[in-house]
């Protein structure tokens, strides 16, 4: 393989193997040598990238070794050996992907330092290294540009103007323009979120939206002065990425059933990314880049139906493929949550299938996070105030992406009578174009 090399490279004993490639968040690549299959476990090669970074001891805590590709994203457990994973990596796509036989055949993964999925938002803050700090920003920035993380067109504001303010120094008014911001706004904003395709568009009303590179240059004169430092403005930036419910979170693909009826009467399936980490468990339209449902763990009960656990060395999020239980072999694997719910003042119990093919993948590791004490998640800052528009600007009336949308899940709700449950039968969703919609719930505020 080729790629950029940069520094010294992590080196290995004599009689190493041709270099592989590491790459890091902000896109460069590492060479590293390894030694002959079965290879280092991801433990010695975390810690002789350790060296060859010159990063602090908490790194190997903050930060791990994945395997990514197209089709699959695995966290390694320190005794894994990516030598022996990649060798296994077919397998494995049959087992947890469903793409087919000639893209499984093409698929390579990628060795990648990432964030670990297991290292607390509380003890990122803490974080004095500006060169870890910078990984971790980096790799926050990407998911953000990329769409990963979905955020409110002010937060994304925010975020850019610090981004901006790493990238051209302190806020020089005059010399500083929206005409000036604008070729850069690729590399410092997010996408926006979905508008709701064509009936969005036909339903929105009132004057077009000012400029982005305006909002981002107001945001950027309220940025840190000169006497902020580089490790400052990373943590500010983590800091802002927080409270969103995915941030450092393991993403997985799968599909949820759309609700029955409406205008169109659309049914099938919806495409969804499932993020799952140490705070809950979150379930994102990556179209419509809006959040359909957020749970914590203690709001959560969980169940893995259809998947088949196999022998041998099985990969997961730092937690071993789960064996799984009996189900339909030849069927998706589904992941069912239940959480309470409201249905017209009754309280209900809620279930959610999501079909994915890496449904025990997210099993094992709601079961891990649950075991490393995910059940109480630490309390959530107060929220910055939003800055108050222009004169003139129109009013934001979408509401937020992190915003549970519970009414566009096809749930199936329970009411208990006695000693047995009863199912509620769902409302005719036919004429329900224009209403409100939706109940209240677990993280819908």
């Amino acid at each position: 393989m080729e790629g950029e090399g940069e520094g010294e490279g992590a080196t290995a004993p004599p009689g190493a193997a041709a270099p592989a490639l590491l790459f890091l968040p902000d896109g460069r690549a590492l060479p590293l040598a390894l030694e002959p299959p079965p290879g280092p476990t991801a433990a010695e090669l975390l810690g002789r990238l350790q060296g060859a970074l010159r990063l602090p001891p908490p790194a190997p805590r903050a930060l791990a070794l994945w395997l990514s590709s197209a089709l699959l994203e695995v966290q390694l457990k320190p005794r894994h050996r990516p030598l022996r994973l990649v060798r296994q990596w077919p397998e494995l796509l049959l087992r947890l992907s469903l793409g087919s036989p000639d893209r499984i055949a093409r698929d390579e993964p990628c060795l990648q330092l990432r964030r670990n999925v297991f290292f607390p938002k509380g003890k990122e803050l803490e974080l004095e290294d500006e060169e870890l700090l910078r990984l971790l920003y980096e790799e926050a920035r990407g998911n953000l540009l990329g769409g990963r993380y979905p955020v409110d067109p002010p937060a994304g504001e925010e975020l850019g103007a610090l981004a901006c303010r790493l990238r051209l120094g302190p806020f020089r008014p005059g010399h500083h323009t929206p005409r000036s911001l604008r070729p850069l706004l690729g590399e410092l904003l997010p996408p926006p979120p979905g508008r709701g395709g064509l009936w969005g568009a036909l339903l929105r009303r009132g004057p077009r939206p000012p400029p982005p590179e305006e909002g981002l240059l107001r945001a950027f004169a309220r940025a840190p002065g000169p006497q902020a430092t580089p490790a400052d403005l990373y943590r500010a930036f983590l800091r802002r990425c927080h409270p969103l419910p995915y941030y450092g979170c393991a993403f997985f693909p799968g599909a949820i059933e759309r609700p029955p009826g409406g205008l169109l009467g659309r049914g099938g399936l919806r495409p969804v990314t499932v993020a799952v980490g140490l705070e809950g468990v979150t379930i994102i339209d990556p179209r419509e880049k809006h959040v359909l449902l957020t749970l914590t763990y203690p709001e959560l009960c969980w169940e893995l139906v259809g998947a088949v656990g196999q022998e041998g060395d099985a990969v997961g999020q730092e937690g071993d493929g789960a064996a799984g239980q009996e189900g339909d072999a030849a069927g998706p694997p589904q992941l069912w949550l239940e959480f309470d719910g409201d249905h017209e003042g009754v309280p209900v119990n809620r279930l959610l299938r999501v079909f994915s093919p890496q449904a025990e993948l997210m099993s094992a590791l709601i079961e891990c996070c649950i075991e490393l004490g995910g059940a109480a998640p630490p309390p959530a800052p107060p929220p910055e105030p939003e800055p108050r528009p222009p004169p003139g600007a129109p009013l934001r009336r979408q509401e937020s992406v992190t915003r549970p949308r519970l009414q566009r899940l096809a749930t199936m709700d329970y009411v208990r009578e006695g000693q047995e449950l009863r199912r509620v039968k769902p409302p005719r969703r036919s004429a329900s174009f224009f209403g409100r919609g939706g109940g209240t719930g677990p993280g819908q505020g």
